[in-house]
C-alpha cells in the first residue's frame, strides 16, 4: 500500500483498536504487578520480559550507540521509572492513563526548544487546555482521600514521566535524522536490555531488603501482568502500531491514541474498582479537549482563517 494513503482497512482498523486495548489496559496490569513487586524491580522484569527472547534473533541497529542508550534511559529508567513510583505512591490506573498523555505537549515544548519546530496556534491552545486540566489535577491531589487514589508525590511523578517520555520522543527524532535506515523494530528491543542493569542497581540500592528475592515468592498473577507489559504492550503494541504509520500519514493513525485514555479510565474503573471525583472529571475533560485540538484544530483553523 502506497504509505501516503489515508484509506484504513478493515485490518488496519482492527490493528488500531487493539493497540488502544493493549495500551489502555497496560495501566491496570501495571497496578497487579506492582502489588507484589517493588517499582524497581517491576522495571527491571518488565524489560527482561521485553527483550526476550527477541534479541537473540533481532540484530543491533545500525547507529550510534549513544542514541541506544539516551532512549533506553530516558524512556525506560525515566517514563517506566517513575510511572512505576506513581502508581505505588498514589496514582490509580484510570488517571496515570490520560495524566500520562500531556507527553504530547511536554514533546511539543522540548521540539520548539530543542529542534527549533514550529509552535501552531492548535498547539498553543492545546496547551492552555492541558495547563487547565493539570490544574484540576494539582487540586485533586492537594485534596487527596481514599477514594481519590491520588496524592501529590503521585501526580508530580506521573506527570515527570510523561515529560521522560517526551524527552524519549526527541531522542528518536534525533536518532532518525541521523539514521537513514532506522529500524523501529530493532532500536526498541535493543534500547529495551539498557534499563535492566539500572533498575536492578537502584532496587539494590533503595528497595527494603527483605523485598529483594520476593520475585520467586510472587504469584503467578503478577508474572502474567509482567509478561503482558513486557511483550503485548512494549513488543506487540509498538510492532502494530509502527505497521500503521508506514502505511499510513501520522494525522491519520495518531488519533486512535485518544482512545488509550477511554480505555484506561473504563479498564480501572470495572478491573480495580478506581473512583474519579469531579476535580479529576474535569482535569479528564480538558486533557482530551487539549488533545482533540492539538490534532484537529489546525485543519480548523485553516478553513475559517
Amino acid at each position: 500500500m502506497n504509505p501516503s494513503s489515508s484509506h484504513l482497512t478493515t485490518r488496519d482498523l482492527l490493528s488500531a483498536l487493539v493497540v488502544v486495548l493493549i495500551w489502555g489496559t497496560n495501566f491496570v496490569a501495571m497496578k497487579v504487578g506492582l502489588r507484589n513487586l517493588t517499582p524497581f524491580q517491576m522495571g527491571a522484569a518488565r524489560y527482561v520480559f521485553a527483550i526476550l527472547p527477541l534479541i537473540f534473533f533481532v540484530r543491533p541497529p545500525k547507529l550510534a550507540p549513544r542514541w541506544v542508550i539516551a532512549y533506553g534511559l530516558s524512556q525506560g529508567v525515566g517514563q517506566f521509572g517513575l510511572l512505576f513510583l506513581s502508581l505505588k505512591v498514589g496514582m490509580s490506573a484510570s488517571l496515570a492513563s490520560v495524566i500520562l498523555q500531556t507527553q504530547v505537549f511536554f514533546t511539543a515544548i522540548f521540539g520548539f526548544m530543542l529542534l527549533k519546530e514550529h509552535a501552531s496556534r492548535a498547539l498553543i491552545a492545546g496547551l492552555m487546555l492541558a495547563a487547565l486540566g493539570l490544574a484540576c489535577f494539582a487540586t485533586s491531589s492537594l485534596q487527596s482521600t481514599s477514594a481519590s487514589d491520588i496524592t501529590p508525590a503521585g501526580f508530580v511523578l506521573c506527570l515527570t514521566g510523561a515529560a521522560m517520555w517526551a524527552v524519549s520522543n526527541i531522542v528518536v527524532r534525533r536518532a532518525q535524522k541521523e539514521t537513514p535506515d532506522f529500524d523501529v523494530i530493532s532500536f526498541i528491543v535493543w534500547c529495551g536490555a539498557v534499563p535492566i542493569a539500572p533498575f536492578v542497581l537502584l532496587s539494590l540500592a533503595f528497595d527494603d531488603p527483605a523485598t529483594r528475592w520476593q520475585w520467586t515468592s510472587a504469584p503467578f498473577t503478577t508474572w502474567i501482568a509482567v509478561a503482558y507489559i513486557g511483550w503485548m504492550s512494549t513488543i506487540i503494541g509498538y510492532a502494530m502500531w509502527t505497521r500503521l504509520l508506514k502505511r499510513h500519514p501520522v494525522n491519520r493513525v495518531a488519533p486512535f491514541s485518544l482512545g488509550v485514555p477511554v480505555v484506561g479510565i473504563t479498564s480501572g474503573m470495572l478491573a480495580l474498582g478506581d473512583s474519579i471525583t469531579g476535580w479529576q472529571w474535569a482535569g479528564i475533560v480538558l486533557i482530551v479537549f487539549s488533545l482533540i485540538c492539538t490534532m484537529f484544530g489546525g485543519r480548523w483553523l485553516d478553513r475559517h482563517s
